[in-house]
Formats: C-alpha cells, sequence, structure tokens
C-alpha cells in the first residue's frame, strides 16, 4: 500500500498535481490540513481515499478538526497540530496519540518535515508543498510504503 501525505498546499494545487503525477498510483492521500477551499479539487484529482481536516486557515470548512483511521495495522491520529501547541514541540502530540493508543499521529502546521518514532508513537509531518519553512525551503511530502508483512516504511521526498 502506498499512501501520500501532504500539508500546507494553502489552496495552491500545481506542486500537489506534480507530485500525482510523480508518485502514482497513490492508494491514499492523507492532508494534514490548510487545504483554503480546495477539498474539492483535492478529492476530485485522487481517485482513492482521502483523510483530511481543517488547519487554523481553514476558517468555514466542514473538515474535521481531527480524524482518526486505520493504514493497514496501525491506528492513525491526523490533526493540524495548532490544538496540540505543535509548534512548541511535538511531545502533547505524541502524549495524547499514546494515551488514545494511535501508534502514528500525523500533523501539519509548522510547515518544516518531521519524523521520530518514540514511545511507541511514529510522529510525522510531510512539511508544506506550498510555502516550506525549513532550511533550503524546497516543497516536502511524505510517502508511507506497508510491504508485505505489514510494515510500515516512511520517506520524504523534495521538489
Amino acid at each position: 500500500m502506498k499512501v501520500l501525505i501532504v500539508s500546507d498546499t494553502h489552496g495552491r494545487l500545481g506542486n500537489l498535481k506534480e507530485v500525482l503525477e510523480q508518485e502514482k498510483p497513490i492508494d491514499m492521500l492523507v492532508h494534514c490540513g490548510d487545504v483554503e477551499g480546495s477539498e474539492k479539487q483535492i478529492r476530485e484529482l485522487f481517485g482513492c481515499p482521502v483523510h483530511m481536516v481543517a488547519g487554523n486557515n481553514d476558517f468555514f470548512s466542514d473538515l474535521p478538526r481531527e480524524e482518526e483511521f486505520s493504514i493497514g495495522k496501525y491506528r492513525v491520529l491526523l490533526t493540524h497540530g495548532h490544538y496540540y501547541y505543535i509548534s512548541m514541540g511535538p511531545e502533547l502530540l505524541r502524549e495524547e496519540a499514546r494515551a488514545r493508543g494511535f501508534q502514528i499521529a500525523m500533523f501539519g502546521h509548522t510547515h518544516r518535515p518531521y519524523l521520530d518514532e518514540k514511545d511507541g508513537v511514529i510522529v510525522l509531518n510531510p512539511g508544506s508543498l506550498s510555502y516550506p519553512r525549513q532550511e533550503g525551503r524546497r516543497p516536502s511530502y511524505l510517502i508511507m510504503e506497508v510491504d508485505e508483512a505489514g510494515i510500515a516504511h516512511f520517506t520524504h521526498h523534495y521538489l
């Protein structure tokens, strides 16, 4: 199974379309928020299940503030992160995910790629496809591949 994880596209879909062309076929899309009104267009681009949450810039959106779902054997908590003060660090989100029995917590908001496993929880941020803030400022996304043994492997990619 191949999962494309993105965040913080802020209504700009050019890089998302480019990533789709490079990475297809995709079995699932996960968007960690700040779509800014483009949720319908994003769902139409992908012919697969899409999980998406509202970010701090998604004013008037009907998207949920967080979502719970499974990818293979992994329980996933998807949030934009601002309700967990993610700009101060991932500790609160990690603790919430662990306490609620999630193996993976996905977030956006910081526009910086992040991937760490600790205390039995994988916490990740794909970075931003539209407004990256890490050194070098290259748009980024994450690919999650679940192998035949059911083990997840994560790779950050940059445009």
